[in-house]
């Protein structure tokens, strides 16, 4: 297949999603279901705004566009936060729906002047961005009160109860950490370049900590002891009240959860979802463990250590599968610990792309000989700020965009994106 194809595809794909999600009449697309969420339909014109400054414009703001430039300044995401977007005079759905087949219409025909050598990289880029928001709008639907709008989400495979609480060794050493442009053309800026780093041995948890493991931190009142947690985490945890991961209900109805509107048992082998890095740290240090660096993931989720080498995904080279990760958004929640032992790393971790976004210890900060890539304001402004990198996607992430180099990070509190934890101790 040509590059032409093989992104003409990718971006057929992210759209058809993109499209699937917003197929709600206009009130609801307009509706701001909570502070931390834009309206869908925000979202819907921006995934097209910026498609047109990057494959239409070559990146140029002051180049002439499609809007009205006050228009187009809405769908300026540094602007404009997120609970001011619902105020704001926005096009209409139907007007949204219009300008992105328009802006898609002369991408393709852009694509098509695509030489085959040419790795299309903002091309890749628009891909990656619209899979973004097309999560950014799952955890949006997720918050939403009121009768459900999507279903209950495909089956899942089966998993293995005796991997919960179970852990693998990474021996000490160097290895390639990131990736460079040759390897991964469709990397980001903050993956690259790759470079050599070498780390101490540690252990880390077979698979992400369950809902079952997590009820035992709530049962023992890790939520009450402030032993167990920051002084930071603490005072967010006492301000906000937390006592249990977002989602779960609490009085005639505990023991169950929330999702997508749907109020259902908490399943005990699934991952637990929706805590924040605070809750994360306060549970690795109850459980005698801690979170490990990103870098230590990374090391445990890609290198292959037999033949002293990255691989491109855990389990080796061959594409992501329904038999390997869940990913793509479909299933609507994690798979059961255990149900891919046909995607383990080469050191035995499971489960490391797909299901749960994994926090780590590590602030967002460039690797060494970092390079801005067409789109600078994409990483740089985030480094070294109040973030937390997080790893390995979620169900929702599109396999079309994840790599074991892909590096996510939100502010430590966060917690409507779905994230949970994969513990990691000293060897």
């Amino acid at each position: 297949m040509s590059t032409r194809q093989g992104l003409a595809d990718e971006l057929a794909r992210a759209r058809q999603r993109t499209l699937r999600l917003v197929d709600f009449d206009d009130d609801e697309l307009r509706r701001q279901y909570d502070p931390l969420m834009s309206p869908l339909v925000w979202d819907l014109a921006h995934i097209g705004q910026q498609e047109e400054l990057w494959l239409l414009r070559g990146g140029n703001p002051e180049a002439p566009g499609l809007l009205d430039p006050a228009v187009e300044g809405l769908y300026d995401a540094f602007v404009h936060n997120r609970a001011s977007r619902v105020d704001l005079p926005l096009m209409s759905p139907a007007q949204a729906h219009t300008y992105l087949r328009t802006v898609r219409d002369r991408a393709l025909d852009s694509l098509d002047g695509l030489p085959d050598e040419d790795p299309g990289f903002s091309f890749a880029l628009v891909v990656s961005h619209e899979n973004q928001h097309d999560e950014t709008m799952l955890q949006a639907l997720n918050l939403r009160s009121g009768t459900p709008l999507l279903g209950a989400g495909e089956a899942l495979p089966g998993g293995r109860r005796d991997v919960a609480g179970t852990s693998v060794p990474i021996p000490g050493g160097p290895f390639v950490l990131g990736v460079d442009a040759a390897d991964e053309p469709s990397s980001l800026d903050n993956e690259r370049p790759a470079h050599v780093v070498d780390v101490p041995g540690f252990r880390i948890g077979t698979v992400p900590v369950t809902n079952a493991e997590w009820q035992q931190f709530v049962d023992d009142g890790g939520y009450q002891r402030p032993q167990w947690w920051s002084a930071r985490g603490w005072e967010h945890r006492r301000q906000a009240g937390l006592s249990a991961p977002q989602f779960w209900n609490t009085g005639e109805l505990a023991g169950t959860r929330t999702r997508f509107g749907h109020v259902e048992a908490v399943p005990a082998d699934e991952p637990v979802q929706h805590v924040g890095f605070f809750e994360a740290q306060a549970y690795a240090a109850w459980a005698g463990a801690r979170l490990p660096t990103e870098i230590e993931w990374e090391k445990a989720c890609a290198w292959d250590p037999d033949l002293g080498c990255r691989r491109r995904y855990p389990w080796g080279s061959a594409p992501p599968t329904d038999e390997r990760a869940n990913l793509g958004g479909d299933a609507l929640r994690p798979a059961p610990v255990g149900a891919y032992p046909g995607g383990a790393s080469a050191y035995g971790a499971e489960q490391m792309l797909g299901d749960v976004w994994e926090w780590t210890t590590s602030p967002l900060r460039p690797w060494p000989g970092f390079t801005p890539m067409v789109y600078e304001r994409y990483s740089a402004p985030f480094f070294d700020g109040d973030y937390r990198v997080l790893r390995g996607g979620s169900w929702a992430v599109s396999a079309d965009i994840l790599r074991p180099s892909f590096r996510n990070w939100d502010h430590p509190i966060r917690r409507q994106i779905f994230s949970g934890v994969r513990l990691a101790w000293d060897l």
